[in-house]
């Protein structure tokens, strides 16, 4: 630690954002109760947009990002945690107004942490990731809303991607006839393995369309793309349907009748995996923990070295990732 650690920087430089493998120092770190000697963190649409500098994420320069990140303990004053713990981040500005996950080390606040959950281990924690996470969210928001297996099919929007590919296992796992709509026909049968029953072309949903209604046929839906796709969603929600909606990726504005909601009943559940309470967390990762299946969840995970991490975040924007991508932040891991 004393000849400092690597991480990947963002930076401004001539009103352009760059990114560069940089060594750091750990006093140099933001304030915390708990440093963490990370090993591993992924690669997610938020920390795309910050690497890129698509999107107005980070507020200061010099910063490092990485919204998430699983790792030891190596020193702590909360004394929920000791030194070798092996601990599980996501959400709380982390990578965003603090300094992240793609570095071999983090220094955070001990409420943002939860332990390692039994049965998995720091790289099949990344490989869930904020992603899963928030997956696991929608599932059981929709679950929470009396939507049930017997009551029809459920939808999952952006399927190819991190989120929509960890919820099409879950759903599954949890006796639901799963649905995909992808963009990239090509995965059909990849989408199949993971627990589709069908998958269907992102072209169905992408067109605008001024009726206020369409057939009744979604139990329910994970969506993760926003726009005019849920808008075409939300109006062919059964009645008393629910939608867990949790990304923007096809767009911010939602052009839509209150008919679904007044004439059918329909719920839109909105998802945020950010600030979820500490003790909905453990709940969620234990859930995590019985419910992914690890071969599976091995399908879905490409692992990159850290120094490849800034080259890789514009394949998100592109629409060309599939499933998850883990950074080993730590060589051995």
């Amino acid at each position: 630690m004393s000849e400092g650690f690597r991480a990947l920087v963002v930076d401004r430089e001539d009103k352009r954002t760059v990114w560069r493998l940089e060594k750091r120092r750990i006093d140099e770190l933001p304030e915390g109760e708990v440093l963490v000697e990370v090993h591993y963190s992924s690669l997610n649409y938020k920390d795309a947009l910050a690497i890129t500098g698509a999107g107005k994420i980070l507020r200061s320069f010099p910063f490092i990002p990485g919204i998430d990140f699983a790792g030891r303990v190596v020193e702590s004053s909360d004394p929920r945690y000791r030194p070798g713990d092996e601990v599980v981040l996501t959400g709380w500005g982390v990578g965003e107004r603090h300094f992240g996950g793609l570095a071999e080390y983090a220094r955070v606040k001990g409420e943002w942490l939860v332990p390692l959950p039994a049965g998995l281990n720091l790289e099949q924690a990344m490989a869930i990731g904020t992603a899963g996470f928030t997956a696991m969210l929608c599932v059981l928001a929709l679950e929470q809303q009396g939507v049930r297996p017997d009551a029809g099919e459920v939808l999952v929007t952006g399927a190819a991607g991190g989120v929509g590919s960890v919820a099409l296992m879950l759903l599954e796992k949890a006796g639901f006839r799963a649905v995909a709509v992808t963009g990239r026909p090509e995965l059909a049968d990849w989408l199949r393995g993971l627990g589709a029953a069908e998958v269907l072309p992102r072209s169905e949903l992408a067109e605008a369309d001024s009726a206020p209604l369409a057939s009744q046929r979604w139990a329910g839906a994970v969506d993760t793309v926003g726009g005019t796709v849920l808008a075409n969603l939300l109006k062919a929600v059964r009645y008393r349907g629910a939608v867990a909606a949790c990304g923007l990726a096809g767009g911010a504005e939602l052009h839509t009748t209150v008919f679904p909601f007044i004439l059918r009943g329909v719920r839109l559940i909105g998802i945020d995996s950010v600030y979820v309470p500490r003790e909905e967390r453990l709940e969620v990762w234990q859930r995590l923990a019985r419910d992914v299946d690890p071969e599976r969840l091995g399908r879905i995970t490409t692992v990159v070295p850290l120094e490849r991490a800034g080259e890789l975040a514009p394949d998100f924007l592109k629409g060309a990732v599939r499933g998850r991508l883990v950074v080993q932040v730590r060589e051995g891991g």
